[in-house]
């Protein structure tokens, strides 16, 4: 190979990572205190840099940052540095491990890298890189509250409409249906008719209890209903949608926990989910989330990102529109951005205002830790 064309093609030359733990302001649970983070770095061939993560909470951080030591450091070195050309190979290196999960949560810490070194030679930033389509997004107020007494859960509501959230989701999931629909008619008593109320069940149920539940809790009118069931449920999704279809007609939220393109597409063609909500990290970085998208388009179905707002909120910038289908929404999780947690080593790439996010002036994904 040429000068120029080594130019033209830079390669991997150094990647190295750093696994770091971020407390959490406002625990998620008895046991989860703390998200962790590992931060990665690439050098590529032609100087450029890039720095990426992985994230998860509380489980399988160290899994995840020796996967990255290992098997993605090792992968990486020598091939190409051009954002998703390597994708797919890296995936099919590391499905023998689990095609999805600990493998695409490691694999997001390289594909993120390589996208940010990508916009920082060009000094402009992702939404630059990629296009942006839009200038603000909207945000949803998010809470991991089922552990909330009523009254801290009430009280939190009431902070999301004074910061001008026009949607919320809340959790549900008690071992009596009686309890989650007293605690989400005092929360729909604070939202008013005209917001939207989200819920999710985080896979507590089965088919049947989650049919029963939702006869229950369509009094609320929630917007739609999140994991209601096992993940990787397919059938029993499928079953619950047609039965929502016939009844209260409840659209079915899936994906933050299916971990590929092919997943998504099989609950999508399928019609055992109308919403999904890919979490970047989760599913391998950049590049597979683009790929979900545009499958996602294929179908008519609603793109909402999960959780991470300082580089979700920037992807749901660059989302092109799709006529008939709502814009993609931002979870905004109270006090669990990476900012607000103190975590950056610069202000943040987002801002959230009055229920709508904006980008700040930042270079790449504008996202390192301290």
């Amino acid at each position: 190979m040429t000068a120029v064309a080594a130019a033209e093609h830079p390669t991997v030359a150094t990647f190295e990572t750093r696994l770091i733990r971020v407390p959490l302001t406002r625990p998620w649970g008895a046991e989860v205190t703390s998200v962790g983070v590992v931060e990665t770095h690439v050098v590529r061939s032609d100087g450029a840099e890039g720095w990426g993560f992985s994230w998860t909470p509380q489980i399988g951080a160290e899994a995840v940052h020796a996967m990255l030591a290992n098997d993605v450091a090792d992968f990486a070195r020598g091939r190409s540095a051009d954002p998703g050309a390597e994708s797919l190979a890296l995936w099919q290196r590391l499905h023998e491990a689990g095609g999805g999960g600990v493998t695409t949560i490691a694999m997001a810490g390289l594909d993120l890298a390589l996208w940010d070194a990508a916009a920082r030679e060009r000094s402009t930033s992702l939404t630059g890189f990629l296009g942006g389509q839009r200038r603000s997004a909207p945000a949803y107020g998010s809470g991991v509250n089922l552990h909330y007494p009523i009254e801290d859960l009430v009280a939190q509501a009431r902070r999301w409409v004074d910061a001008g959230f026009d949607a919320v989701k809340v959790k549900v999931g008690k071992p009596d249906v009686a309890e989650d629909l007293d605690r989400m008619r005092a929360v729909r008593e604070v939202l008013g008719p005209d917001r939207a109320l989200m819920i999710d069940a985080n896979q507590r149920w089965d088919l049947d209890r989650a049919t029963r539940n939702l006869e229950v809790l369509a009094e609320v009118a929630p917007a739609w209903i999140e994991e209601p069931l096992r993940a990787d449920d397919l059938a029993g999704h499928i079953a619950l949608s047609e039965r929502l279809a016939a009844s209260s007609r409840i659209p079915i939220a899936v994906g933050e926990n299916l971990h590929n393109v092919f997943r998504f597409d099989d609950f999508l063609r399928t019609s055992a989910a109308q919403i999904v909500q890919p979490n970047v990290v989760r599913v391998g970085g950049i590049t597979p989330f683009l790929g979900i998208a545009a499958v996602a388009a294929e179908y008519g179905a609603a793109v909402h990102p999960h959780l991470l707002p300082e580089l979700s909120g920037q992807l749901a910038l660059c989302l092109r529109g799709v006529p008939g289908v709502p814009d993609p929404l931002v979870e905004d999780v109270e006090d669990a951005g990476f900012g607000e947690l103190g975590a950056l080593r610069d202000s943040a790439p987002v801002r959230i205002h009055n229920g709508a996010l904006t980008e700040t002036d930042h270079v790449g994904l504008g996202i390192r830790f301290t």
